[in-house]
């Protein structure tokens, strides 16, 4: 064999163990062989950089209701659906439907008007009922897909078709990251099903653009939260230093072998050497994530106060609490986009019995998370973002349940640059198509990163001999919800 072809092997089959650059710029650590070219790979990917205008936002969290909470339950007030209750739609259903619905279903849930903007709210969500006097409401949102596959990949991808980047991917992309011993995206018990990691996946984007996964579990009242394969229980750090040390002379030999070729003479096609070196800055990255992260996951330090806020010592709410603590430390520390996900909101029947319940597990954790970021003065540049893939009919299924609606659903917004107390859109009299100033996904994608500082039409990757970008080739900023 001849030495470059041992370097090629080599090189490659080591390449997950490729912290050389963060061993060369660690303080006090002298890293043999590091020669004259600076760190193996830079972090450039992920230094955080200017958008394209003055950002209203800085960073977003997220908070993904999985399943589908319908809207003419919670924030969407239908009168004339207790008027109509059993009697037959007056116009037409939708043409593309999951199922079957019979007749108009009232709501099981009282609503009552909050705040000085008087923003109605069912009894699912008194706590954020509280705090409608900090929210956007868009109440016009429409997708294109009426299964939960695709209409999730449509709320994080922009596409229910194709393989494309995420939002958070989009984002990181575009701005990097405030703290380069943390990853730009985020997703908290994500759902791994209806299209699994392309919710949260890169696609064709650098893989270090992909979301880093926090799995939680909860068990003696107490909820942990970990990230899978941080550590290596195998080997020391000691043992680790070496390791890195060796592929990075290993890199370096492998760059100034031979002349000509495609990558120094090793026969690498540049691509795939872009490639390697990509998943090289993941794997520097996750390096610095086991000095970061257990430090963010400790919540021993938080006050009595606070776990109070975010009724993290109860049930039911102690998971989703926890979770949503966790998000705001992430974005504290520098992360841009946190997702935290809750399931499963799909009833197609039983729908009292279970949106009771699951509003009970999130109902005052967001609203105590809306509280901590107002009084630590970050919700101002914090963009908080509630919704689902789509929203529920107003007409029954069965006798206690209600089908998948893309054709009308509500989500809403706080902070990081959007109107306060402020209702934007409507959807019909009884909820079921979207009717005035009509919210596309595209639209949504399009005024999320308008408010983070991001054109859409500008945030392009070139793959494939084109141009894509989140929002394809459609989408509008709606402006007239920013503050």
């Amino acid at each position: 064999m001849l030495r470059r072809d041992w370097l090629r092997n080599i090189s490659t089959g080591l390449s997950g163990l490729a912290l050389h650059s963060l061993l060369s710029s660690s303080a006090g650590a002298a890293v043999p062989g590091g020669g004259a070219g600076g760190p193996l790979v830079p972090m450039e990917a992920l230094t955080g950089r200017a958008g394209h205008f003055p950002a209203r936002a800085q960073r977003i969290i997220f908070l993904f209701m999985h399943g589908g909470p319908s809207h003419v339950d919670t924030f969407d007030y239908k009168p004339g659906l207790a008027q109509h209750d059993g009697q037959p739609l007056p116009f037409a259903k939708p043409r593309v439907q999951f199922s079957q619905t019979g007749n108009l279903l009232k709501s099981p849930w009282k609503f009552r008007q909050y705040g000085d903007c008087g923003a109605w709210v069912s009894e699912l969500f008194p706590q954020v009922g509280r705090c409608v006097d900090d929210l956007t409401f868009v109440h016009s949102l429409h997708g294109s897909n009426e299964a939960h596959g695709g209409a999730l990949l449509k709320i994080n991808t922009g596409s229910d078709t194709f393989v494309r980047p995420s939002l958070g991917a989009w984002l990181s992309y575009g701005l990097g990251t405030e703290n380069e011993s943390l990853p730009s995206f985020v997703t908290i018990n994500p759902t791994l099903g209806h299209g699994g990691v392309r919710n949260f996946g890169s696609a064709f984007l650098p893989p270090i653009h992909q979301a880093t996964r926090i799995a939680t579990s909860r068990s003696n009242g107490q909820t942990t939260a970990a990230i899978a394969n941080l550590t290596h229980a195998g080997n020391s750090s000691a043992v680790q230093r070496l390791q890195l040390q060796l592929l990075g002379q290993l890199d370096e030999l492998r760059v100034a072998d031979g002349a000509g070729g495609a990558v120094g003479g090793t026969g690498i096609p540049a691509a795939v050497d872009a490639e390697l070196q990509a998943r090289i800055s993941s794997f520097e990255l996750a390096f610095r994530m086991q000095t970061e992260a257990p430090r963010l996951f400790d919540l021993s330090g938080e006050t009595e106060a606070t776990r109070r806020l975010y009724g993290m010592d109860d049930e039911p709410t102690g998971n989703f609490g926890t979770q949503c603590l966790l998000a705001r430390r992430l974005s504290e520390a520098g992360v841009r986009f946190v997702q935290v996900s809750h399931a499963y909101w799909d009833q197609h029947s039983e729908l009292r019995k279970d949106h009771t319940r699951l509003a009970a597990e999130v109902d005052r954790p967001i609203a105590g998370l809306l509280c901590d970021l107002k009084q630590r003065g970050l919700l101002q540049d914090t963009l908080v973002i509630w919704g689902a893939e789509f929203g529920r009919t107003p007409t029954a299924q069965g006798t206690d349940g209600r089908d998948h609606n893309p054709h009308a659903f509500t989500w809403w917004m706080a902070g990081g640059g959007v109107k306060s107390g402020f209702r934007y859109g409507a959807s019909d009299d009884f909820g079921f198509y979207a009717s005035e100033n009509k919210v596309h996904v595209h639209d949504l994608h399009a005024t999320i990163l308008h408010l983070m500082g991001l054109d859409h039409e500008q945030l392009t990757y070139r793959y494939g001999g084109r141009d894509f970008r989140l929002t394809d080739v459609s989408g509008r900023v709606v402006d007239a919800i920013f503050a």
